[in-house]
């Protein structure tokens, strides 16, 4: 649209199909600033431009940050972030991952995870490049990579993975499980609990919705009363919601994760963590800092006003044993099932069941996979 504006400013006059008026030519006069100020350069220039900021080491560190940072902020709009397979501009941002610095690492793990969340066709483009293992590389602990970098690898690998079936295999391949358990047991809280919610995301089967009927918006059903599975569209959008109708399997992560508590030994490690836990901190002193923004989200059962980020982790890791009981019908070995009840008996005793973060019900249902 914008290139529409700046052509018809450009060659706006007579065309010469007016009798009697002499055609105009094309005027040179304009100035391309005076322009760009008045319509705004096209995202697609400023993602380059950022990009090849980003890319220069000649430039001053914060510089090439910045770039980043706005680079971020332009594929924050899906449209630009399907632009980066078009651009060519993939590669040259996953090379970024191969920085000696920290921050430029971490700064280009936020742009890749912004343009590929909730946007199966930036996953499917990224996918392609084999990103993977220089991901995961973020994660190690043993790469001396900062408790900050670790916690960005988390969000791109989230962005990547949620919602994302085709994603499974190469994260598998590449080593992907046995990072994730590491990261459980990681020196730094927050990146325990942001790995523990992406298990739970990933644990959580998909649920294909009903489709309305588009006349009435009323539910189609099948002459049984059951609702009709609906038609796949022959022209689906990679973005669409229609998409997802279409091939619901694409969504669901929920069976390879499964396999994978128990084929790659996470399962042992989540109980660990929640009845054990390794200690966390630089000494491996527990830090009782507040996460109140995550307890929020979490938190239904609670009797603390400020709960510590190790309060924060029990509730997660809870849930995610829930969603494991209540929708796979998982179990429990022996040594498991006794760490687990020693848990439960001891927030018994304390009267602290709530603290759990699950309701009576859902605590029931764990109870009963112990028992």
């Amino acid at each position: 649209m914008q290139s529409l504006l700046r052509w018809g400013i450009e060659n706006s006059g007579n065309d010469g199909s007016t009798p009697g008026v002499a055609p105009l030519t094309q005027r040179t006069d304009l100035d391309p600033g005076i322009i760009d100020a008045i319509l705004g350069r096209p995202d697609s220039e400023l993602m380059k431009e950022a990009l090849t900021k980003a890319q220069d080491a000649s430039l001053d560190e914060d510089v090439r940050l910045t770039a980043l940072d706005d680079l971020e902020m332009l594929v924050e709009n899906i449209d630009n972030a399907n632009d980066l397979e078009k651009l060519g501009m993939w590669k040259p941002l996953q090379g970024l991952l191969a920085s000696p610095s920290d921050d430029m690492r971490m700064q280009a793990l936020w742009v890749i995870g912004t343009a590929v969340q909730n946007n199966p066709a930036a996953q499917k483009s990224y996918l392609a490049i084999d990103p993977l293992p220089a991901v995961l590389s973020s994660l190690s602990p043993s790469a001396h990579a900062s408790k900050q970098l670790r916690a960005k690898a988390i969000y791109t690998l989230s962005g990547l993975l949620k919602h994302n079936a085709a994603a499974i295999t190469p994260f598998e391949v590449a080593g992907g499980w046995e990072a994730l358990r590491g990261a459980l047991s990681d020196s730094d809280i927050s990146v325990r609990r942001k790995t523990a919610f992406l298990l739970n995301t990933l644990l959580t089967p998909s649920t294909t919705p009903v489709l309305a009927n588009p006349s009435s918006g009323a539910v189609i059903h099948e002459g049984d009363g059951h609702p009709a599975t609906p038609a796949a569209p022959t022209n689906v959008h990679p973005n669409s919601h229609a998409s997802m109708v279409a091939d619901p399997s694409s969504t669901n992560t929920a069976p390879a994760t499964l396999r994978a508590l128990h084929t790659h030994g996470l399962l042992p490690v989540l109980v660990r963590e929640l009845t054990a836990p390794t200690p966390y901190g630089a000494d491996g002193d527990v830090d009782e800092n507040c996460d109140t923004d995550l307890a929020e989200k979490l938190m239904r059962c609670v009797h603390h006003n400020t709960p510590s980020r190790s309060f924060i982790i029990v509730v997660v890791l809870c849930r995610l044993l829930h969603t494991y009981v209540s929708a796979h019908r998982g179990t429990f070995d022996g040594p498991e099932k006794d760490s687990l009840r020693t848990l439960l008996d001891a927030r018994r005793a304390t009267q602290c069941e709530g603290d759990l973060g699950l309701d009576i019900d859902e605590l029931r249902a764990l109870e009963s996979a112990i028992a």
